[in-house]
């Protein structure tokens, strides 16, 4: 049983996850980007259950927690919801919205770029999504993407309630202001973003990537296939941290919230921070292996030996 309880406020989806042979460096003309229009066939369209904050439940579960997910969804998820529970996400705090469930559209290339385009719904009826339950707890909060209007709001609430909040910017970087932003990084303890999205947080909060990452504790940017580094005004030198491999590569779609479940499971067990990097490595590459970001399959063994050989030594979990 975990010591630590993790509150994961964030989007709840329904996916279209769909993919083409060729590449968009082959059918977009750089010269002509500023009157874009392209098409292509696809080889494969699959829906699928997703939402960033329920993808980092579904694989903390996988791992043996019971994580909190908070957020909202149309009357239409209901299977969806008890499909979550039945893999141990406590789900006692979602709102069942009048509004249809967020849908998230992804077109990936061969080269594992992607384009997509997210339907808020349901999403935007998050006033009633609240931290309150957990004041005067440990518990670690997660905001990830979802409503702008609701993720200001939950920044306040983790402050005023003295909550420890990982702040998960992610593709949000582009709606959110910049004060609201420089807000969530006065207030995170872990802060975990792209490469892409850091220079763009930087650049709408004025305030520099070193300033940052003197700012906040933990500062994890990821880099896909290139792995990790781990900085933060509480972290000495940067920490990099590799990637361990998939058997295949079906679909890079959620393996970046893959990552953040592992990395979450580790830190509230107290681990070493490359060691919980580590392990959100190799749940990544297990969500590589699968066509959806809830598709995914493991055991604890199974996680053991893609660890040790991944990284070289023994994982330290239970």
């Amino acid at each position: 049983m975990q010591q630590t309880p993790i509150v994961i406020s964030g989007s709840i989806a329904i996916d279209r996850i769909m993919n083409f042979r060729g590449t968009y460096r082959e059918i977009i003309d750089p010269a002509h980007i500023d009157s874009l229009s392209i098409s292509t066939f696809l080889d494969s369209l699959k829906d699928a259950h997703g939402g960033v904050a329920a993808n980092i439940a579904y694989s903390l579960a996988l791992l043996g927690d019971e994580p909190y997910l908070l957020g909202s969804v149309g009357r239409e998820a209901t299977s969806y919801m008890e499909e979550l529970a039945r893999a141990g996400v406590n789900i006692t705090h979602i709102h069942e919205s009048d509004l249809p469930t967020a849908s998230f559209n992804v077109i990936t290339d061969a080269d594992q770029n992607q384009v997509g385009g997210f339907y808020p719904g349901a999403m935007f009826d998050s006033d009633d999504l609240s931290f309150k339950p957990w004041e005067n707890s440990d518990a670690i909060v997660v905001i990830s993407p979802h409503d702008p209007k609701a993720m200001r709001r939950q920044v306040q609430e983790a402050k005023a309630l003295k909550l420890r909040m990982c702040y998960d910017v992610g593709q949000q970087v582009t709606n959110l202001s910049g004060d609201d932003m420089r807000a969530g990084v006065n207030v995170a303890e872990i802060l975990i973003l792209n490469e892409y999205e850091l220079s763009v947080l930087s650049k709408k909060t004025k305030m520099s990537t070193d300033t940052i990452k003197q700012t906040v504790p933990i500062v994890i940017t990821t880099f896909g296939k290139d792995g990790s580094v781990i900085e933060g005004s509480k972290v000495g030198d940067p920490i990099a941290v590799g990637v361990a491999q998939p058997k295949h590569i079906a679909d890079p779609t959620g393996a970046g919230d893959a990552f953040r479940s592992g990395l979450l499971y580790g830190l509230i067990r107290h681990w070493p921070l490359k060691d919980s990097a580590q392990l959100g490595a190799v749940v990544a590459s297990f969500a590589l292996e699968a066509v959806g970001t809830q598709d995914h399959h493991f055991t604890l063994e199974d996680i053991r030996v893609r660890y040790k050989e991944s990284f070289g030594g023994a994982v330290p979990i239970q």
